[in-house]
């Protein structure tokens, strides 16, 4: 028991480091472990599942839209990234690069997978003869590889988990339909699924995906008032089909290029909702992802130990087979609080009480993890409560997370308030930009807060270049980020 003691240990308090915090936490939570190479980590069981749990939902929004799962290699030849100019400009600087193999010097390096634009535009070439064969619309869950100098769990790692959709198309109408209506999948995704509220606009040119004609993004508030880019979607135009002369026959019997799209996310997700949603205690999951949703654990003497284990067996069953994610904690040599306080540090969204009083009543007791609202009910009623709990639970947490945003968003018309902004407080800030490249830089030298989008719908419109002074083409999200 000694190992398992240590979980039940003090947290670093946000206030005081952040970093040290949201550290502790997801070590402590079990979620994963260093490996031996820099900057790549071990996904455990507990941590794992949380992605498995997106996978499974974005996979049947995916198919629910057309879209298919294949699967494609990790090594790229070096001259498939020199086919597109600024791909390799972008990439270059976080590649890896496979030189030789089986003792042989390699005629070609091979790149290990930042992104797959152009192998997936390689084989599309092959694929696509006419305009019966469009649109192709294909998803892949893989591994990518990128050289970070600087690491941390989940949010930046050398090697990360991701979905990335590549899609090609007649015409640049259908290609952009299907960017935004991607990148609205997202939103929707990380807010109802993951309780994370975004903003969702358009990327600076600064900021677009390397080849891309126009990148878009969903932008989420840590509770340290950093950024995290949740996910993005890219309309490719014909740049990547030009490359790689993806051309189709179309109606009109002329020989035309395809629009192609690329989106993705990636288990940045998972660093985002414990920095969104986790306090001084632990880990606060989202029920729709936690591994655990309700924690069952049997209160009472010796003497009534077996009949209360029992009838929170029968208990269980029910709620496992109204598809419930359940556990049952009957460990005799560990007390009820320190299991009270191991499992809200993991996050567990709901625990469930039974002692042999609330046998005798036919009731238990249902605490919220994100409220610490106790709630005794009618054991005949277990399952409707308990799904009632975890819908409340889910909205609690979107509604404190919005607020957070909402507390930490600021209104900013000069450089000399941005400043102050950052340096005071912590938050984004909203500002205008007239859309000089020279401008945008410099806030950030200044401010240290990069451009993070153009919101679709800003709470208010700038007239005025937050750096220049010039009248303003964009009002822009600013932040630090991570």
């Amino acid at each position: 028991m000694a190992k398992d003691k240590q979980f039940v240990t003090e947290i670093t308090p946000q206030s005081e480091d952040f970093s040290r915090w949201y550290i502790d936490v997801i070590k402590k939570g079990d979620l994963m472990d260093y490996s031996p190479v820099r900057g790549c980590i071990v996904f455990k069981p507990e941590g794992y599942e949380i992605w498995e749990h997106i996978q499974e939902e974005m996979n049947r929004r995916l198919k629910e839209t057309g879209h298919r799962n294949a699967y494609f290699p990790v090594f790229i030849p070096e001259s498939f990234f020199q086919k597109e100019k600024d791909h390799i400009e972008g990439f270059n600087p976080e590649l890896p690069w496979v030189t030789e193999a089986g003792g042989d010097v390699l005629e070609e390096r091979l790149a290990v997978r930042p992104t797959s634009e152009t192998m997936f535009g390689h084989m599309y070439s092959k694929w696509i003869q006419s305009y019966r064969d469009l649109p192709v619309l294909i998803n892949q869950w893989a591994n990518v590889v990128r050289w970070e100098k600087r690491t941390l769990p989940f949010i930046r790692t050398t090697e990360f988990l991701w979905q990335e959709g590549h899609t090609a198309h007649e015409n640049e109408a259908e290609a952009r339909e299907e960017t935004m209506r991607m990148l609205d999948n997202y939103r929707d995704f990380v807010e109802t699924y993951l309780a994370i509220p975004v903003i969702t606009g358009q990327k600076t040119p600064s900021e677009r995906f390397a080849g891309a004609v126009d990148t878009y993004s969903i932008e989420a508030m840590m509770k340290d008032g950093r950024a995290v880019q949740a996910a993005t979607s890219h309309y490719l135009g014909t740049k990547f089909a030009t490359a790689f002369e993806i051309q189709y026959l179309s109606r009109d019997n002329n020989l035309e290029y395809v629009h192609t799209t690329s989106w993705g996310s990636t288990t940045r997700l998972i660093g985002s909702l414990i920095m969104v949603h986790g306090d001084d205690r632990g880990l606060v999951l989202p029920p729709k992802v936690a591994p655990t949703q309700v924690i069952m654990i049997p209160i009472g003497p010796p003497k009534t130990r077996e009949a209360v284990i029992g009838r929170t067996d029968e208990l269980f069953k029910e709620l496992k087979n109204a598809g419930v994610r359940v556990r049952v904690d009957d460990r005799s040599d560990v007390t009820p609080g320190w299991k009270f306080n191991e499992y809200e540090m993991r996050g567990v969204p709901v625990r469930l009480e039974l002692g042999p009083r609330d046998m005798e009543n036919g009731v238990c007791v249902l605490v919220s993890r994100v409220t610490g609202e106790k709630k005794v009910i009618q054991q005949e009623n277990l399952v409707e409560e308990v799904q009632t709990m975890l819908e409340q639970v889910h909205n609690e947490m979107f509604e404190r997370a919005l607020k957070f945003r909402e507390d930490h968003f600021y209104s900013v018309d000069s450089l000399e308030e941005m400043k102050a902004s950052m340096d005071e407080k912590r938050g984004f800030a909203l500002a205008g930009w007239c859309g000089s490249e020279e401008c945008e830089s410099k806030v950030k030298e200044e401010t240290g807060a990069g451009s993070r989008n153009i919101p679709f719908d800003p709470a208010e419109t700038k007239q005025v270049c937050i750096c220049c002074g010039q009248p303003a083409k964009h009002t822009v999200v600013f932040a630090k980020a991570y």
